[in-house]
């Protein structure tokens, strides 16, 4: 396994999210292993700007060749942003998984919740 495919100030989800925390804002995406499970992305369902959510709810989905999988939020907070992008070319999630391919920005409503997600080190245990 290519450990630089993971991040490691990012915090993960059991579920292959990842979370990159600015301040109060965080940011979040799908994993490389994520991506590299459902194959090629086709299509991405992105969550409403202005929504407000709560950890663990399915916010949008990935349609990728082999499947359909739920985007589940890593936190709860409400969506400031989406990354319009993937509506015109979803491949990035494919190629940049961190970077290009993001899918939201949440306003956390609860910073305590960050406590709950995995480090990199517990992500990488996880995947094994």
């Amino acid at each position: 396994m290519d450990l630089t495919n993971y991040p490691k100030d990012l915090l993960y989800t059991e579920d292959h999210e990842w979370v990159r925390v600015n301040g109060e804002i965080a940011t979040i995406g799908i994993t490389h292993h994520a991506q590299s499970e459902l194959g090629d992305i086709v299509y991405v369902e992105l969550p409403e700007i202005d929504d407000d959510i709560s950890k663990s709810d399915s916010i949008g989905t990935i349609e990728a060749v082999k499947t359909v999988a739920d985007i589940y939020a890593p936190v709860s907070g409400n969506i400031i942003s989406v990354n319009e992008a993937l509506s015109d070319d979803s491949s990035c999630m494919n190629v940049s998984p961190y970077e290009d391919g993001w899918i939201a920005l949440i306003k956390l409503s609860d910073v305590n919740e960050l406590t709950t997600l995995l480090t990199h080190e517990q992500y990488i245990e996880l995947i094994g």
